[in-house]
């Protein structure tokens, strides 16, 4: 099983040297993937309950530096030479398909073919409100997105009719550099997000799950869906992040058919101090 590590973007993991520090670091150790989330906006009184804690916050200050992903990831791409890039998530209907795949697709260009697609529907109806997205219909406004943008990955001259996003005969160049495919991983731990991996997702993220026996649960459900489907659970990637990593977690989790395990972790706000501290989670974690 890999090990991933969320660590770019907010608060410490906003500063550049940071940034440069963590990336290179856990390339030369290991490390499979860097994932970076987003949000674009923040409020200090949320409307809408954060769906993965049990009190329904977040524990990021509103008042946080947020680095936008797609930049975080360009400068640990250009820190790094292997390691693996994801966005964890990128909110998707809260943006153009059109520029997110032509985004998408430069920074796996430039990273040699490093990127996966990390997307989520969204919780906060403060954040759609502010960016003037409707709050409704999020999730079929998500798979359309994403049917589009593999459309424009894929076709030299690309057209696409929907309810949400249409264009006709047009060149977005360039193409991603794995047989013009970049992987897209869904976020969210419900049935109904588990049930759009099933239906079109090459992946899961699930974040903050509550211990071996959740992510056990979650993997039962999405194989019944997957089986639903008529997919193979196994040619999905499984990521997961646990809210209390224990010493035995690892070897429990690759048991379940998990790809990698992610170290959701806020990284030290001195460069120096950020590579030693990503060298002993490699340390610790990978032995």
């Amino acid at each position: 099983m890999r090990l991933g590590l969320h660590a770019l973007g907010i608060g410490a993991g906003a500063d550049r040297a940071v940034i440069d520090a963590v990336a290179s670091t856990a390339d030369a150790h290991g490390f499979a993937t860097l994932w970076a989330g987003e949000h674009v906006v923040m409020v200090d009184r949320p409307a809408s309950r954060y769906p993965y804690s049990d009190d329904g916050a977040i524990a990021v200050p509103a008042q946080a530096d947020w680095l936008d992903p797609m930049i975080t990831l360009s400068f640990a791409a250009a820190a790094s030479t292997r390691i693996g890039l994801a966005t964890g998530v990128l909110l998707l209907p809260e943006h153009n398909p059109v520029v997110v795949a032509k985004q998408a697709a430069s920074l796996d260009r430039l990273s040699g073919g490093r990127l996966t697609l990390g997307v989520g529907v969204g919780w906060s109806q403060d954040e759609f409100d502010a960016l003037g997205v409707p709050f409704a219909h999020r999730a079929a406004r998500t798979a359309e997105y994403v049917a589009a943008m593999r459309t424009l990955w894929r076709d030299d001259v690309a057209s696409f009719d929907g309810r949400f996003v249409a264009f006709e005969a047009i060149r977005v160049n360039p193409k991603p550099v794995r047989d013009r495919r970049i992987p897209i991983v869904l976020g969210g731990n419900s049935d109904a997000a588990l049930r759009r991996v099933a239906a079109w997702g090459d992946g899961w993220y699930g974040f903050n799950l509550d211990g071996v026996a959740a992510v056990r649960e979650r993997i039962d459900t999405l194989e019944r869906l997957c089986a639903e489907s008529g997919r193979e659970r196994a040619g999905l990637r499984v990521s997961v992040a646990l809210r209390d990593l224990r010493a035995g977690d690892p070897g429990a989790l690759a048991e379940l058919g998990v790809d990698e395990l992610v170290i959701v972790a806020a990284p030290p706000n001195r460069p120096k101090q950020a590579a030693d501290w990503a060298s002993s989670l490699a340390d610790q974690w990978l032995g």
